[in-house]
């Protein structure tokens, strides 16, 4: 009924609609691979291609309900796993959007769209006559005489479903159904909130007194924001590109302080209070995992991971909080010692101190920062060295396709063949921020490769979204080292979307879990302090000369500075997801004290008493790390035991590449993730590997 009055009102705002036989998410394009057709789509047409196809998508479940012959592997599950494809093609133009190039039009409509899209789930995963021919195909499992494959469909085709409430009685259907697109909602709040209050500020500077210690590309960079927002002077936001440099060179105490205060209390308080919607949102994840028969969302999200159990994740996590807590302290108080020696007064190091000092601890102790290297790491040659990793490593070649359409001007597509010539995939590439997209760096399809009923195999549409600096007028886009380590990490989660080969789109590229999803990414980033491949590519942007040896024994051997530190950081956000999502009631407390509480026992530098991580915690409150995030942890395990065979074998070893690539890259989850590990090492990694790895142990 709901869905039928926003259908009737569809047009009653436009003085016209564009005919369905037009709309460009609806027609099948005309460009090479089928590719998306960015430069035809306007806001417009989401909201009628989203009813349509929700509208096919619903007669597609009709017709495996319908069916009047028995249920089979075929008519219901391989059905099952292909309905609603054009409704998957057009949500993930728009929810991908939603992230690197939205606008207030389209996030009212996301949230005009999200009990629509709440009640097509719920109209699949709650469809009785549906679950029912599902739990006919899997009570004969074990006469069908399935593959590997389609047995692994088969058991989480049905899982998913128990997981989804398909077993629950209709009143307690009801209050899921309800409960779960009342969540739905609030993860779009949040979400508005958070880029609201990150583009709400900035830190604008008229005074070249105000610029002390920023090199010049900071001030560059700074000027070129200012420029944008139409701003006298020198510009700084909460954009990575920005915040960071400014925190890690500024000798303005009071000013590092604003922009670092600013930074952790987003959306805390305020027009874009997140607070209250924090807490909803966990309570509401329990009452949901509750009536799915699980005591907390841990123990519901990491049933289907490798963990298994949110025993095993505290135990995880503690087994590396312990040994490199010492450690951390030990390097925070190394760094405040030399803050002393040098000026500092305070009595102990604030947040907004850290960067600051350290990064001038490191150029003392090493002679060694970002503006050294910077100018041997412009933004093309580490896109060709990228590129000529993955052609060495895998065969691949990247050829730009300027007659295929990005979604912005920003963004480069590229057509991604094989040693043979074979094409695996289209290739997205936006580098740049703007204001309509989010921070951070992340990796996502627009298409999963697939092989259709007709047997046409489908190669996947991979798109890679970083938010580094852009070229100014003086100087082109050049990256630290730290941002080429984010480009080779969302590169090899763009590989493993690439690479992909398997007949089941739910099963192929990054569709595995959320604790093995990261080692493809995360084993990349060791060929930044390679030598070897660093020699290949880093040169000076102005003069032509190689990036000097010395400089490159620096990257090396400063490659485990603050390791300690840097852990203790990423451990306590898995700890603070876990303090969310591991518990069977919320606490009477408000969210920043919860917090507080949470983190105190692993602090390491004291805490601002106005600072809140939660809040702004896109990860797990609304970008699917819920109870997951100690994944990227989890993974670096994998990693740091993976990559040791490379070095063993060599970093370019075909012969490693190949395996890495066959049982890892191209499997998804066509088995479990344990075992394709075990393919391809031989064993299971135990986090020691990570420990030595880091230097935290011997």
């Amino acid at each position: 009924m709901k869905k039928t009055l926003i259908g009737a009102t569809l047009c009653a705002v436009a003085l016209s609609c564009t005919p369905m036989n037009e709309n460009p998410l609806l027609v099948e394009s005309p460009l090479p691979y089928g590719a998306p057709q960015f430069d035809k789509i306007k806001t417009e047409h989401y909201k009628p291609a989203f009813l349509a196809a929700i509208e096919e998508a619903k007669a597609e479940i009709d017709a495996i309900t319908s069916n009047s012959e028995a249920p089979t592997f075929a008519n219901t599950i391989e059905a099952l796993e292909r309905a609603g494809g054009k409704l998957n093609d057009i949500s993930s133009i728009f929810y991908n959007l939603m992230e690197a190039d939205s606008n207030d039009e389209m996030q009212a409509l996301a949230e005009e769209l999200s009990p629509v899209m709440t009640e097509y789930s719920m109209y699949v995963s709650l469809n009785a006559p549906l679950f029912e021919r599902i739990k006919a195909v899997y009570a004969d499992k074990d006469n069908l005489g399935l593959d590997p494959v389609e047995m692994k469909l088969l058991e989480d085709s049905y899982k998913s479903f128990v997981r989804s409430g398909a077993n629950l009685d209709d009143e307690a259907k009801k209050q899921y159904s309800a409960w779960v697109e009342e969540l739905s909602l609030l993860q779009l709040e949040y979400s508005k909130n958070v880029l609201a209050a990150t583009n709400a500020y900035v830190l604008n500077l008229t005074d070249e007194a105000d610029l002390a210690g920023l090199p010049e590309f900071v001030k560059s960079m700074g000027k070129a924001t200012a420029e944008e927002r139409g701003l006298e002077g020198w510009a700084y936001d909460l954009s990575a590109p920005s915040y960071s440099p400014f925190l890690k060179y500024s000798s303005r105490r009071d000013l590092r302080e604003q922009i670092w205060k600013a930074y952790n209390s987003k959306a805390l308080g305020g027009e874009f209070d997140n607070t209250g919607v924090c807490t909803k949102i966990a309570d509401l994840r329990i009452k949901i995992a509750n009536i799915l028969g699980y005591a907390t969302h841990a123990d519901y999200s990491v049933e289907n991971k490798m963990s298994k159990t949110s025993a095993n994740v505290v135990e995880f996590l503690d087994k590396l909080l312990q040994p490199t807590l010492p450690v951390a302290r030990k390097e925070v108080a190394e760094i405040y010692a030399y803050a002393k020696e040098n000026g500092f007064e305070d009595s102990e190091l604030k947040a907004w101190d850290w960067s600051y000092w350290s990064e001038k601890y490191k150029d003392a102790n090493y002679s060694f920062n970002d503006e050294l290297l910077k100018p041997y790491f412009r933004l093309e040659d580490c896109i060709d060295a990228v590129f000529g990793l993955a052609t060495k490593l895998y065969g691949l070649q990247f050829e730009e396709r300027k007659d295929i359409p990005g979604y912005h001007k920003d963004v480069k597509v590229y057509d991604v063949k094989d040693a043979s010539g074979r094409h695996m995939a289209l290739f997205y590439a936006d580098f740049f921020p703007r204001a309509s997209k989010r921070g951070g760096a992340w990796m996502t399809s627009f298409r999963e490769q697939s092989i259709g009923a007709d047997d046409v195999e489908k190669r996947p549409f991979i798109s890679i979204v970083t938010n580094f600096t852009k070229p100014t007028g003086s100087e082109p886009s050049l990256l630290t080292h730290d941002e080429l380590t984010t480009f080779l990490h969302e590169f090899g989660h763009s590989l493993h979307g690439m690479l992909a080969e398997g007949k089941y789109a739910s099963m192929t590229g990054t569709s595995v879990s959320r604790d093995f999803v990261e080692l493809p990414s995360q084993i990349m980033e060791n060929w930044a302090y390679e030598p070897e491949y660093l020699n290949g590519f880093a040169k000076h942007y102005q003069t032509g000369e190689a990036l000097p040896a010395e400089y490159i024994d620096k990257i090396v051997e400063t490659k485990n500075y603050l390791s300690g530190y840097l852990q203790v950081r990423q451990l306590q956000f898995g700890i603070l997801d876990m303090a969310w999502h591991n518990i069977s009631q919320m606490p009477d407390m408000d969210c920043l004290s919860y917090e507080k509480a949470a983190l105190k026992a692993s602090n390491v530098i004291a805490s601002d008493p106005g600072a809140c991580i939660s809040t702004a915690f896109s990860h797990i409150f609304s970008g699917g790390y819920s109870a997951g995030y100690y994944s990227y942890k989890w993974s670096e395990v994998l990693e740091a035991d993976a990559y040791s065979l490379f070095t063993e074998k060599g970093i370019f070893s075909k012969e490693v590449a190949n395996s890495f690539r066959e049982n890892i890259l191209s499997k998804g989850s066509s088995q479990d993730e344990a075992v394709l590990y075990r393919n391809f090492r031989g064993h299971d990694p135990e986090p020691e590997a990570l420990l030595r790895k880091l230097g935290i142990i011997e």
